[in-house]
């Protein structure tokens, strides 16, 4: 018996809603906007590859990242201080007009389903139900969930539903700025929603929620009508108070990617529903101190602007960024890892950073043997971790991990562990150096006791040059008052308001006061 398209698609969006627990356990959102979520970024294509060959691809004969063999790193990532996944996008990618050989994560070619890539072939559970799978595993672990929603279709999709998409005057479809493999979704505008393509988002929403997911992350949300969050948002937050809505928009972006598309900018996102936004904290590697340390306190104030709590992911490094590494060597990675620890919001990494890899791939650019798309070369961006073909695991290639920025995240993840009420709760303040390369700034409040306890944190913004007798003024320090040093070198001096100090080039000292 053949079943009428609109039938089963109603079927579908009731088997979700029936067999969805949504909410029972959640506590992203609360823990999100208590700047408590730990995100880590991953593409489970990659997350956990067997590269048993160590070509750094994987072939045919070889098992690339799967749900099921995710689990078993998520005990490592855990011990990273992680509690939150950021998944790449999940859903089936297109095939035509693609970017690499396994086709770019961000062409979605169905907003209803899983990607048939991303499930283990020796499984007897269905792709939906191996990601169920690794969401449980996850929620064992008190790991929460945020599933990618593409901001583009397929041309895939395009032609399978050319209604869904702009088109220009010639009824041509959209390729927003340099982004091939994709076109413009018609969201429509706030006076006139298209309601078709609201609908196949809420079906995501219907996804992501049976398969246990705790919030999304929408890419590139700017490029949507706010109503339409208000209204997205409303149906998800229906189903579960806890669901997060974490916007990929900037205080930086000013413009579309494309003049057919929507521009609605950072602010009115936050105003539509979203729980958080991308701080330009991407930007650190061409800032000097003033600008770093005005961006900091312009997200306070935006952020206590608002009637309901908001909040926004410290952005350093994220999959459409540049390696720090390759960008200013280990100690820029390791500046972000102890920045990302004492800043009072939520800490963001993508997979690899913790290895300190490059995501420099041999075969880059060049022709492939195989290939599950119509593109045949091995299509990458470079410095950038690979989400266009099957490649292996993060954790530093042929260089191997890098165990002193590793170390580093774990003891600065500790720290921020230790003092965590301190960092969420204590007034931030700036402090004035001699140096414009040089930030400084303390978090300080209270404790139960009465105690004062400060954290003074000081930078080297030159990646290429030491500092010399340093000085950083206002440092408010007395008998009573002492100081241990967290992390950075033993040479610091204490006179009277003033605190002298050298600094290598890429320097973080981290301060905090003991007990006496």
């Amino acid at each position: 018996m053949k079943i009428n398209k609109t039938v089963l698609s109603f079927i579908l969006m009731l088997v979700f809603t029936m067999n969805c627990h949504a909410g029972e356990n959640n506590d992203l959102r609360t823990l999100f906007l208590n700047n408590q979520a730990n995100i880590l970024g991953i593409n489970i294509r990659s997350f956990n590859a067997k590269d048993t060959n160590g070509n750094e691809i994987i072939d045919k004969n070889e098992e690339s990242g799967n749900f099921i063999n995710a689990v078993e790193r998520l005990d490592e990532i855990k011990g990273l201080g992680i509690n939150t996944l950021h998944v790449l996008p999940i859903t089936p990618v297109g095939k035509l007009k693609a970017l690499g050989t396994a086709g770019s994560l961000y062409a979605i070619a169905d907003f209803e389903n899983i990607n048939s890539q991303l499930a283990d072939k020796n499984s007897s559970l269905s792709p939906i139900e191996q990601a169920k799978y690794f969401i449980d595993e996850c929620h064992k672990r008190k790991i929460r969930v945020i599933i990618d929603v593409p901001s583009c279709g397929s041309y895939d999709l395009f032609l399978k539903h050319p209604e869904l998409f702009i088109k220009d005057d010639r009824n041509v479809s959209i390729v927003p700025t340099d982004w091939t493999d994709v076109r413009l979704l018609n969201t429509g505008t706030n006076d006139n929603l298209n309601r078709d393509v609201l609908n196949i988002h809420k079906k995501f929403i219907d996804m992501v929620l049976y398969i246990g997911a705790d919030g999304i992350r929408a890419d590139v949300a700017t490029i949507k009508p706010s109503k339409f969050w208000e209204e997205l948002v409303k149906y998800a937050r229906e189903r579960d108070k806890e669901f997060l809505f974490l916007a990929e928009a900037s205080d930086s972006w000013r413009e579309p990617p494309s003049r057919y598309a929507e521009f609605t900018p950072y602010n009115e996102l936050l105003k539509s529903g979203f729980d958080g936004y991308y701080g330009s904290f991407f930007n650190l590697k061409d800032w000097n101190a003033y600008e770093f340390v005005e961006h900091l306190k312009f997200n306070q104030k935006l952020l206590n602007s608002y009637k309901d709590n908001k909040s926004v992911i410290l952005s350093f490094t994220t999959h459409d960024e540049i390696s720090p590494v390759i960008l200013h060597g280990e100690n820029f990675s390791i500046m972000i890892a102890w920045l990302e620890a004492v800043l009072p919001y939520n800490p963001y990494y993508i997979d690899g950073f913790q290895n300190g890899d490059e995501y420099i791939y041999p075969w880059a650019n060049g022709r492939a043997e195989y290939t599950q798309t119509d593109d045949d070369t091995y299509f990458v961006h470079r410095g950038k971790i690979d989400i266009f073909n099957f490649s292996r695991k993060p954790d530093g290639g042929k260089k191997g991990i890098n165990h002193n920025i590793l170390k580093n995240v774990k003891s600065a993840g500790k720290f921020r562990e230790n003092n965590i009420d301190l960092i969420r709760k204590g007034n931030f303040s700036s402090l004035k150096t001699d140096n414009d390369k040089v930030f400084a700034f303390t978090i300080s409040k209270n404790n139960k006791n009465k105690k004062l306890e400060k954290i003074i944190v000081i930078g080297n913004l030159d990646f290429n040059n030491e500092t010399k007798n340093t000085e950083i003024k206002d440092v408010k320090s007395n008998k009573k008052l002492k100081f241990e040093i967290v992390h950075g070198d033993n040479n610091i001096e204490f006179k009277g308001k003033k605190l002298l100090l050298n600094l290598k080039a890429g320097e973080i000292v981290v301060l905090r006061t003991k007990d006496i």
